[in-house]
């Protein structure tokens, strides 16, 4: 009971903070501010009544169109809405799957608080994966203020927990040797997509990946270590790969761009790699280890 009922209510927190991160995707490219105006039609400034603001059930009860002047509301609200709604209640379930009730209610404080951190810094990471993958999706836009601010923050959560999100084994560091494996999973991690950056300016003498995913990259290895990183790296470059050749493949028509010049959002990918590693990674890279031979890997992370 506990568990559906704190799914349920991890769920309906997790609509109403993707509706709040619809408002910073819409007003932010614009550079307008969070709080004011209301929220309104952005076509014909009209503004909405509390029943057109409920999360997801407003959109779907308007059919994405405004009731006034019928302009399109993005698919992405919805979207952005349902994706935050969704992993914030997997996160609990995922949870509240691991005890009994018992076993919740009998929690030291110790463990109470680090149970409530994981979970929540499980919940603002996916607040922030969805929210940058839509911006680099309808922007090709990874902007410093929320990749920056997620690498102190994926910093802090580690250096609080001795452990990243994704850890391998349970062994504990020292607090110096943590701070060395945490500068060197950083470095690691965006001297990858800098080292791809440069390689592609030698050769196609233009700019190919911009350094917003570097930063990314950065902040994915201070929440999640470097393996987490690495993994949710890897899954990107499948993704676009398999999105790129369907774009090489069925080009539309209508695009009178080539094919083979668009560009697309590693950054999007980045942040579905980074989602699947959270969720997954532990599991993902223990059968991989396993698979290639290593036996010993709680020291890997």
């Amino acid at each position: 009971m506990i568990r559906i009922l704190g799914s349920a209510l991890a769920g309906l927190a997790g609509l109403a903070f993707g509706s709040f991160l619809n408002v910073c995707l819409t007003r932010w490219p614009a550079g307008e501010s969070v709080v004011k105006p209301r929220s309104h039609c952005r076509n014909c400034d009209r503004t909405l009544t509390w029943w057109e603001n409920v999360p997801l059930l407003s959109w779907v009860a308007l059919r994405g169109r405004c009731r006034t002047c019928g302009a399109v509301i993005s698919r992405r609200y919805a979207a952005v809405e349902f994706s935050v709604g969704v992993l914030w209640t997997t996160i609990f379930w995922q949870f509240a799957s691991r005890y009994t009730g018992i076993e919740i209610v009998s929690f030291s404080p110790q463990g109470l608080a680090e149970a409530l951190l994981t979970v929540s810094a499980q919940m603002w990471l996916v607040w922030l994966l969805v929210g940058l993958a839509a911006l680099d999706a309808e922007h090709l836009w990874l902007p410093d203020a929320v990749t920056l601010t997620g690498i102190a923050l994926g910093v802090a959560v580690t250096m609080a927990r001795h452990q990243p999100l994704v850890a391998m084994g349970q062994v504990t560091p020292s607090l110096l040797l943590l701070s060395l494996n945490l500068a060197f999973a950083l470095l690691i991690a965006a001297g990858i997509i800098l080292a791809i950056r440069w390689t592609y300016w030698l050769i196609r003498r233009r700019e190919g990946i911009g350094l917003g995913d570097a930063k990314l990259m950065a902040m994915l290895a201070a929440w999640l270590g470097l393996p987490g990183a690495l993994l949710a790296f890897v899954i990107a470059v499948l993704a676009g790969a398999i999105v790129g050749a369907a774009v090489l493949l069925f080009p539309k028509r209508s695009n009178a761009e080539t094919p083979a010049l668009i560009k697309l959002p590693l950054g999007t990918f980045l942040c579905i790699g980074g989602i699947v590693s959270l969720f997954w990674g532990s599991q993902i890279l223990s059968a991989y280890l396993r698979w290639a031979g290593f036996n010993e890997v709680s020291r890997l992370w």
